[in-house]
């Protein structure tokens, strides 16, 4: 049976406008892709363990949208949506992102650039996201995101080591 590494992301702030974020799986790359751009798997994964998915809609190609619904453990809803600038499966992945809940005014969009890498079986996924601002990349790490992530990526692998037993 394959392990997993849980809680195993790591979250750096190269700069004021950026935060980094690099986890290892214990999977092939193109499953880690799989999982990280099938619908019907991400509504296994992107809530972690704070609500349920209620609904993904992705349109994987340059120019393609991308939305995520989810209603949070303490009832409210959570949605985020984007664009798709680049796309190299398995490998690379640059989208934006909104946070549908920001004030008006405030919800100039993120830019998140994935990188996936694989070495003997094992992935590595990097995440840099740029946002607008220091106060913006604050906002978004007191939101207790470091949490959810790693709850995310958590069962991202668990999934990716399912698919990998089939």
């Amino acid at each position: 049976m394959t392990t997993t590494t849980k809680g195993s992301a790591v979250l750096t702030l190269p700069t004021d406008t950026e935060f980094l974020v690099t986890r290892e799986f214990n999977a092939p790359r193109h499953l880690v892709w799989q999982v990280l751009t099938e619908p019907d798997l991400i509504r296994r994964w992107w809530a972690g363990q704070r609500g349920t998915v209620t609904d993904v809609a992705v349109d994987l190609r340059v120019g393609g949208a991308w939305r995520y619904v989810m209603t949070a453990n303490e009832g409210f809803e959570v949605a985020f949506h984007g664009e798709y600038r680049e796309i190299e499966a398995p490998g690379h992945l640059v989208h934006t992102e909104v946070f549908e809940g920001m004030p008006d005014g405030d919800s100039e969009p993120s830019l998140n650039h994935y990188t996936l890498t694989e070495h003997d079986g094992r992935t590595t996924l990097t995440v840099r996201t740029v946002v607008s601002s220091k106060e913006v990349r604050d906002m978004i790490i007191a939101t207790g995101m470091e949490g959810g992530m790693q709850e995310g990526y958590d069962l991202v692998e668990e999934l990716a080591v399912e698919l990998a037993g089939q």
